[in-house]
């Protein structure tokens, strides 16, 4: 267990998404967890990888470049941009399958049933495989609320799992609030 804590504002979201959150705005500006090794420390713990990866230059090198490549894919597709996939723009979605080609899924049949373990041939590509696998997992379950923050100023993605799916907000006390205060001002400033 790394002895820093974890700085950043939202932590909880899906792999993905968490490693999308590595780089956050704090007071105009931007910060980065994933500067040093002691960063990716508090990463993997804070996504319960520590035992089983270590916080190693390669390892941080590898989910650099998954965060780059799920940054484009995500970005992309929520901005309006042809979807991670498609024929329109490979871009984003070779950079995802060049991070996925570093590992596959085993099928295994345990005492419990049939299951799944990821295998890799260099394990300090495995925290990076793991953000990129968890991206399909998501594109596969709910495309659509893979969300960037509407918040102007804001870099940080969520994952909508409201029920009617109109999140807008990483943190409605964070940026929906600015916002609410925001329009409050311009209504009082009008009037």
């Amino acid at each position: 267990m790394p002895t820093t804590p974890d700085p950043r504002p939202l932590t909880g979201e899906p792999l993905a998404l968490d490693l999308l959150n590595t780089r956050w705005m704090r007071d105009g500006s931007l910060q980065d967890l994933l500067t040093g090794t002691d960063g990716l420390a508090v990463w993997l713990a804070a996504n319960g990888l520590d035992g089983r990866f270590a916080a190693d230059e390669a390892t941080l090198r590898h989910v650099l470049r998954a965060r780059d490549a799920l940054r484009a894919a995500v970005d992309g597709a929520a901005g309006g941009g042809a979807a991670a996939g498609t024929t329109a723009d490979r871009g984003p979605a070779d950079a995802v399958d060049a991070v996925l080609e570093h590992g596959r899924i085993r099928p295994t049949l345990a005492a419990e049933g049939p299951g799944e373990r990821a295998e890799f041939a260099d394990g300090t590509w495995g925290p990076a495989w793991l953000a990129a696998r968890n991206y399909l997992e998501l594109l596969a379950t709910a495309p659509d609320r893979i969300r960037r923050c509407a918040h102007e100023a804001c870099v940080l993605h969520f994952f909508d799992t409201s029920r009617n799916g109109t999140r807008r907000w990483c943190s409605m006390a964070a940026c929906g609030n600015r916002a609410k205060a925001s329009r409050h001002y311009a209504r009082t400033k009008d009037a």
